[in-house]
């Protein structure tokens, strides 16, 4: 086969773009997965820019139809997938500071399903929707956007990294990702097919808040590196910058 070929959900801005970017830089032909077609087409255009050729895919991961629509089209385009990047997600208040949104004991249940719907049960459907493409793939590769905030280890270990940062709906969701990749992982264990949990840090971003100390640049190399696993790279692991992670 010949270049590979990467899906990257929620790819038009923030860590799906710079992942985009560096995967083409690094060869690969990118299908930026966009909800709206205006900010998939502005991000092509300042891939183009740069000498990447990436192609729109109108992807709305909470949207059954689009999640069939997307594997059908990416089957008759190219009759493969390589690489899935399920960067796409959301937060509730977390990052601006605790609410009463973000508390165990009284979240709404309403937030709480928003939250799950988006980073958890989408990201399972769109994987379970291209599964089939990735399975014709010499190489495939699974990459779930986590987080350390979905480290039960940590937060239950006083003095950790992420102790005091409790908000439950967004870091149960990360948690349950986790526990979806360990899962498929071992479910694949006899393919080609690599998939991993990556957390990229506290980035710069719309959802990361301008305090966050890394830049977008840093934050999409986990990703880009879990994407580009060699045959003996590690599946069913949790990663940041190529150090392993405590679930």
């Amino acid at each position: 086969m010949a270049e590979k070929i990467a899906l990257i959900t929620g790819a038009n801005r923030g860590i799906g773009f710079e992942t985009a970017r560096q995967l083409g830089k690094a060869g690969v032909h990118v299908l930026v997965g966009a909800r709206t077609a205006d900010s998939g087409l502005k991000a092509i255009e300042k891939l183009a820019a740069e000498g990447i050729e990436a192609e729109l895919l109108a992807l709305e991961v909470n949207d059954a139809a689009s999640r069939e629509a997307a594997a059908k089209w990416i089957d008759q385009r190219h009759g493969r997938l390589d690489i899935l990047v399920n960067n796409a997600g959301v937060a509730s208040g977390a990052f601006a500071g605790p609410t009463q949104v973000d508390l165990a004991a009284s979240i709404p249940e309403h937030e709480l399903r928003r939250i799950f719907e988006t980073n958890f049960f989408s990201l399972v459907e769109i994987t379970q929707a291209v599964l089939p493409l990735l399975r014709k793939s010499e190489a495939g590769r699974i990459v779930n956007l986590a987080s350390i905030l979905g480290s039960l280890t940590y937060h239950a270990t006083p003095g950790s990294p992420v102790y005091d940062a409790k908000t439950f709906a967004y870091d149960a969701s990360k948690t349950a990702v986790n526990a979806f990749t360990i899962h498929l992982a071992y479910e694949l264990r006899g393919t080609r097919i690599k998939v991993n949990s990556a957390h990229p840090g506290w980035v710069k971003t719309d959802m990361g808040g301008a305090a966050a100390p890394m830049d977008v640049t840093e934050g999409a190399k986990t990703s880009v590196a879990l994407a580009l696993l060699g045959e003996d790279g590690p599946t069913g692991g949790f990663f940041h910058l190529g150090e392993p992670l405590p679930w």
